[in-house]
């Protein structure tokens, strides 16, 4: 371990002198605190590095040991249910030895290295494997078996495989013949660097949706599995709360929540919520396929910085294996931040607001790690879908952590104050967002909600643009004003935004909503649409049609279980017979 001696220290930032053997992104111990810190910048034998801990105390000539390695993370069972601080050190057993504040210079692996695993293999000795190929498997938790792979860069002839039975993660469970001839040893742990994404077979184009149980993102704005999405928006528009729903609810085999500078308070609700909170397909808990990775606004802002690439690398390990993965970043501003602050130490040439120049080289490098891909080493198909948010200040999607993310990112779920002000929840703008993926997922969609899905999708958002362009009018002249047919969209309209769009994320119904759900509380509004756009042709006057009582059907959809089609069977029938009562009394009228 080569050693070199500090020269100076700038806040997280440390210059060390003497270590002609540096490289990028090495991994360091500064001082004999053993302060973990990454080289981030070499001039001759000096080199610049970004320390993950408080540096105070640190001072001129304390030395620097390089390890020669850089920053990695371990992967192997026991990444389910933990939680990790920003470089993976797990926060349970850091309070456990060190008590509620993490203590300078503690270094805990990322998994249990004594814990025995029940390992049963499933590859025959003889056989030609290479990265990614499967050895065997490990019940890691309830929910999920881990699949214990070939590391990437080891292929050869598979020599010998241990039997089935009770193993640490450091046991060889394989030997290898590679082509040079030496014989590798293969154990359930492999080591992988963040900062380098793991390789795949083939990317594919995501044709799948990840179905989020959010009525207006299943439904008007969809991501696929393997896709990647953004959400924007000023304080209190309910960013986190989104990131939560989409953790909680998505139809995804593996859960990568990522708290990146985010308040305390916040990831203390995540931490809080996960372990209580049940699969809604497995009924276990969902801690049990969900990773914590949790790097508050307190912790060091270096760690933050490093904190997205450990999540995204263990979200493509779980990948690799077959699983679709969703990675929630929350947020992504605060790690654009690190960055920027790190930039100023380095004294590098500032960019758009103080940022870096190569934010949006950054930005784009983590948002093209998502993707569904056929895996290395079997026939296999993994998808990583990541969810950014994104916090610039003020609201203002003029920022340029905004602006580098939408040009990369597919989805783009625009969050708006003035929505969440009104108490209309998630407060995602319907005239603002966009999909990408929609023509994707048509397939998909005719075969699942059937081949009117599409159109009565287009008729809705539609309406909801007329709407926008006759709210002008009806403030200057009065709704009562306009003809029938747009009192009618006004109408309609309404009903689509108070009994569709907004959705109560706290109530134990309304908080999750399946496609076919939403497609029976569509199929309502609009049926009620067309059925009232004829009584309007038949004469009916507009107040009358708008203040039948079957209307109240309409707004207690919502409620209405899961797998009950006979609800809005007899809504649909109620409200029909209603207008076909006023149709019939107008005809006699008229006939009069």
């Amino acid at each position: 371990m080569s050693q070199g001696r500090i020269l100076k220290v700038a806040g997280p930032l440390v210059v060390a002198e003497g270590m002609p053997e540096a490289r990028m992104y090495d991994v360091v111990y500064v001082s004999d605190f053993r302060l973990i810190g990454e080289i981030i910048e070499i001039k001759g034998d000096r080199a610049s590095i970004q320390v993950y801990e408080e540096t105070g105390g640190l001072g001129p000539g304390d030395p620097v040991y390089s390890t020669g390695e850089p920053l990695s993370v371990e992967l192997g069972p026991g990444l389910l249910s933990s939680i990790y601080d920003g470089i993976q050190r797990p926060l349970d057993k850091v309070r456990a030895q060190a008590g509620d504040w993490i203590t300078r210079g503690i270094n805990i692996p990322g998994l249990d290295h004594e814990r025995l695993w029940d390992f049963v293999p499933t590859a025959k000795p003889g056989s030609s494997v290479s990265g990614g190929s499967m050895l065997g498997t490990v019940q890691e938790t309830d929910l999920i078996e881990h699949r214990v792979m070939v590391p990437p860069g080891i292929a050869g002839e598979l020599l010998d495989m241990v039997p089935a039975g009770r193993y640490t993660i450091d046991s060889p469970v394989a030997k290898i013949r590679t082509a040079s001839g030496s014989v590798a040893d293969v154990r359930m742990c492999q080591k992988w660097p963040v900062r380098k994404a793991r390789p795949v077979g083939e990317k594919m184009a995501p044709d799948e949706p990840m179905v989020t149980g959010q009525r207006i993102i299943d439904a008007f704005f969809p991501v696929g599995k393997g896709g990647t999405a953004c959400v924007p928006g000023p304080f209190g528009s309910g960013k986190t709360v989104i990131q939560h729903q989409l953790a909680k609810w998505a139809d995804a085999e593996i859960v990568v929540y990522v708290g990146c500078g985010e308040r305390g308070n916040e990831m203390t609700d995540v931490l809080q919520e996960f372990p209580e909170l049940q699969d809604p397909r497995s009924g276990k808990p969902l801690i049990l396929k969900t990773v914590l990775v949790a790097n508050t606004s307190n912790m060091p802002v270096a760690a933050r910085e490093a904190s997205v690439y450990t999540g995204v690398t263990i979200a493509e390990y779980y990948r690799d294996m077959g699983y679709s993965v969703a990675l929630m970043a929350d947020s992504t501003s605060r790690w654009a931040e690190a960055m920027r602050e790190m930039s100023g130490r380095l004294e590098e040439m500032p960019g758009e607001e103080g940022y870096p120049a190569y934010l949006g080289t950054r930005i784009a490098e983590f948002y093209e790690r998502a993707g569904k891909v056929r895996c290395q080493g079997g026939d296999r198909t993994g998808a990583l879908t990541i969810v950014g948010a994104v916090s610039p200040a003020g609201g203002d999607m003029s920022d340029p952590v905004v602006q580098a993310t939408l040009r990369v990112v597919k989805v783009f779920w625009s969050l708006q104050a003035r929505l969440a002000y009104m108490r209309h929840f998630p407060a995602i703008g319907w005239l603002e967002s966009y999909s990408l993926y929609v023509d994707n997922l048509g397939e998909h969609y005719a075969r699942e909600l059937g081949g009117d899905w599409a159109g009565m999708r287009d008729r809705s958002i539609a309406l909801l643009q007329d709407e926008a362009n006759l709210l002008e009018i009806a403030r200057l002249v009065g709704a009562e004003s306009l003809s029938a047919e747009d009192q009618l969209t006004l109408y309609t309209a309404r009903s689509l935004r108070e009994d569709f769009l907004h959705q109560i994320a706290f109530h134990e119904v309304d908080t999750y909503c399946s496609p076919s759900k939403q497609k029976a509380m569509l199929g309502l509004i609009m049926q009620t649409h067309e059925a009232m756009r004829a009584a309007l042709a038949a004469g009916v006057p507009p107040r009358s049609l708008f203040e039948i009582m079957s209307r109240e059907s309409v707004a207690r959809a919502r409620y209405a279980p899961e797998g009950a089609p006979e609800y809005f069977e007899k809504a649909l029938a109620d409200i029909r017979a209603e207008i076909a009562a006023l149709s019939a009394a107008a005809s006699v009228e008229g006939a009069r």
